[in-house]
């Protein structure tokens, strides 16, 4: 397994080139719910369907949460762009059942820590409109393991509307405290995250279908 080798210095560095990228490449980035979580460590979860899902964390945890996180990458991916390290990225290899283990056991150490961990439960890229999204079971794992830890989930939509560049839809959803959910094994709280997940996503589609934005705010200007 790939440890982080998380850097402040780096982190600072690479957010000079992180947020004019993020800010240049959309027509719009909104977010509904998008707030400062007080409550630390967290562990966040989302949908997963385009390589700017990690580098939007980075964004929103820069701009909004401000919390220590870090981020379970595939390891593939990881050796390709090791510098996601020095910004807390871990690696899996889901070809491996035994790291697998390991690196759940890293996450929840990290958890255990303070530090708050981003988690794709989907496992892979899937294309936006794929369903069902088809959760692994590691976010039951870190919840049994951490039952103190809340777990925030995220929708990512990306979309093309009237402008030349697409535009990204957040939406952060109410937490999910671990104790409402530990009478269920870990299959039923994967279902249970699964559906809740694939609801949330639904649900924000015919919100950007329908071009409703009233209830959203820019996350792309300066100041927001």
């Amino acid at each position: 397994m790939i440890d982080a080798k998380k850097s402040s210095l780096f982190e600072f560095g690479f957010n000079l080139y992180l947020t004019p990228l993020i800010r240049s490449s959309f027509s719009r980035i909104l977010g509904q719910g998008v707030k400062i979580i007080p409550e630390k460590p967290v562990l966040f979860i989302a949908n997963h369907s385009s390589w700017w899902d990690g580098l939007v964390f980075f964004y929103l945890n820069r701009t909004v949460w401000r919390h220590d996180i870090h981020m379970m990458m595939h390891e593939e991916g990881l050796r390709k762009h090791s510098y996601f390290r020095y910004l807390g990225a871990f690696s899996i290899n889901r070809k491996k059942p035994k790291e697998i283990l390991t690196s759940l056991q890293y996450a929840e150490a990290l958890l255990k820590q303070g530090k708050s961990v981003v988690l794709f439960p989907q496992g892979d890229e899937f294309h936006l409109e794929t369903r069902p999204l088809d959760f692994q079971t590691g976010v039951a794992y870190l919840m049994e393991h951490c039952p103190e830890v809340p777990v925030v989930p995220l929708s990512f939509y990306y979309s093309f509307g009237h402008q030349q560049k697409p535009e990204l839809w957040i939406q952060q959803h109410p937490q999910v405290a671990t104790k409402t959910l530990e009478h269920l094994n870990r299959k039923e709280k994967t279902l249970y995250l699964q559906e809740l997940c694939t609801e949330q996503l639904d649900s924000l589609k015919s919100t950007v279908i329908s071009e409703n934005s009233e209830a959203f705010q820019s996350l792309g200007k300066r100041g927001k």
